[in-house]
């Protein structure tokens, strides 16, 4: 029905066959020409001068017409040249769903892997890159609009925290990765970059920059090239960009599994809800299985691995390495989070991956009969609770219902025993990382071992449960609760000076703090039991 909103009667009211002069007419009649003229004419300006104004106070900046070479354009260069790519196949999307595989005309839109909720932060001033990021624009053959872009990103000091920042590069332009060669062939008429005389630019892609476990990641080099007629044939085209990573160092526990993987692969690509090609070093076929529904989230492609192909894959663009922050946490920063992601955005991202229900916990109160649900991890090696069924039943005398489990390797399994709770449980380890399925607003309980532990307790989880929106308890054993007196005299620097066992670096903590089981005393841990009680009913 079409809007009524301006319409006006046809016809003056009044009689019915009664015509009448229009009032505007005999108006204007009564006025010389001459003025008439005139008043148009400041009519017009008046009405010109009101447009201006209100077009400069309600301008509205639109993203879309932004330029930034911090982000790698899904769209192919317009005017790259490939050689000999006459019937190349194209790179055809799948959408993978338990394993099936749906063709590309029959697929219905996927869901954007990011949280919707994040957005883009528009700055007033541009950040200006600092003397080891290093940018460099230059056209492709052709003189086309697409223009070549690199920009590396070398930043590797951050406070107490050196191995958070891994060099990492992005490419926008002719992109051709030859994975026999572990090289990214990049069309680069001017030559200029972060390469060396010939050339080149080496990067180990693993997201942590740690001296020890470095050289075990393949390393993967970016090859400058003066034209495309330079660079290998296509034997296939992506119509999306590549990222490059590695699975290889710590990778098969918990915890780096996410802070040296899956959150670094999040926040460097989950803008492109699901357009971005995966090409994976130090290939392990577990691993991709393992946290395959977290890899389909944020890709619409099968991932390709890096050790076993052999032909050659053309893309618009690249990315070798993977943006990160310190251990489970994302914070602001204008080139590696630009689209200021937070833990809360990574925490939906995987209830969504993983089809988690409970985005709060649960409402607690007389009126609801209410009680909350409690997970107690339980450990079979080291820092085990060695009163953990005492320390259960205390937690269900208190109004809690009480579950205790072992992490396994069914990662959605336990995934969803967790976001079940209210509260979870665990001494300090590599379970707590489980945190990051807990509901927004349930409670983290940590205990502590001996041995002056407070820096990695607030860093690996305290810190992380406050970015997630967690409620944080945390109790500290005392040497009374510990194993470690059992092990040695009280007047031993274990217990009088427990800073010289972190002077002796990880494998003195190793040795000595992570080997310890704790037996916590009820009495004075049930205060602290009350504290995450009352913090749920806040």
């Amino acid at each position: 029905m079409a809007s009524t909103a301006y319409t006006r009667p046809s016809k003056p009211p009044g009689p019915v066959g009664e015509r009448r002069q229009p009032r505007l007419a005999k108006e204007l009649g009564r006025i010389e020409p001459k003025k008439l003229g005139i008043g148009l004419v400041a009519g017009c300006c008046l009405a010109l001068l009101t447009y201006i104004s209100f077009a400069r106070l309600f301008a509205i900046y639109s993203p879309v017409f932004e330029s930034s070479s911090l982000v790698v354009k899904n769209a192919p260069p317009a005017s790259m040249t490939v050689p000999s790519t006459d019937g190349v196949p194209v790179q055809e999307k799948i959408l993978v769903d338990e394993g099936k595989e749906i063709a590309k005309d029959e697929a219905e839109p996927k869901e954007p892997s990011f949280p919707e909720e994040a957005k883009i932060e528009d700055k007033e001033e541009p950040f200006q890159q600092s003397e080891k990021e290093v940018a460099v624009v230059a056209k492709l053959d052709g003189g086309g609009t697409t223009e070549a872009k690199i920009t590396c990103d070398e930043n590797a000091v951050d406070e107490g925290f050196p191995y958070a920042r891994p060099s990492v590069c992005e490419l926008t332009g002719d992109v051709r990765i030859s994975p026999t060669e572990k090289t990214m062939f990049f069309v680069n008429p001017s030559g200029a970059g972060p390469f060396d005389e010939n050339g080149e630019k080496k990067i180990r892609p693993y997201a942590r920059k740690d001296t020890f476990l470095l050289p075990g990641v393949v390393e993967v080099t970016i090859k400058s090239l003066p034209s495309g007629s330079a660079a290998p044939e296509c034997a296939r085209r992506h119509e999306v960009p590549a990222v490059v990573f590695s699975t290889a160092g710590y990778t098969d526990n918990f915890f780096h599994d996410n802070t040296d993987v899956m959150i670094p692969l999040f926040l460097s690509t989950a803008h492109f809800a699901g357009e971005v090609q995966f090409l994976i070093t130090n290939f392990k076929p577990w691993w991709v299985k393992k946290y395959a529904p977290l890899l389909k989230k944020l890709s619409n492609y099968e991932v390709i691995n890096f050790e076993k192909e052999e032909a050659v894959h053309c893309f618009p663009g690249g990315q070798l390495g993977l943006y990160r922050d310190r251990d489970l946490i994302i914070g602001p920063h204008p080139t590696r989070n630009p689209r200021n992601y937070t833990m809360v955005d990574y925490n939906r991202f995987l209830r969504r991956a993983y089809g988690l229900p409970r985005d709060v916990p649960a409402v607690l109160g007389e009126k609801t009969g209410t009680r909350p649900k409690m997970l107690m991890i339980e450990r079979k090696g080291t820092r085990k609770l060695l009163n953990l069924h005492a320390v259960a039943a205390l937690c269900e005398q208190l109004g809690f219902d009480v579950t205790v489990s072992e992490a396994g390797g069914d990662v959605r399994g336990f995934a969803e025993k967790v976001n079940s709770a209210d509260v979870l449980l665990a001494v300090h380890g590599a379970g707590m990382t489980n945190q990051i399925f807990l509901p927004t607003g349930a409670v983290l309980v940590q205990i502590v071992p001996w041995g002056k532990m407070d820096w990695m307790a607030t860093n690996f989880y305290g810190q992380p449960a406050r970015d997630m929106q967690l409620r944080y308890v945390e109790y500290y054993v005392s040497e009374e609760e510990t194993t470690l007196k059992h092990k040695y005299p009280r007047d031993h620097y274990v217990f009088k000076d427990p800073m010289a066992i972190h002077a002796q670096g990880w494998p003195g903590i190793a040795e000595i703090i992570m080997k310890q089981d704790v037996e916590v005393n009820v009495t004075r841990f049930k205060p602290f039991l009350l504290q995450a009680l009352d913090q749920l009913q806040d």
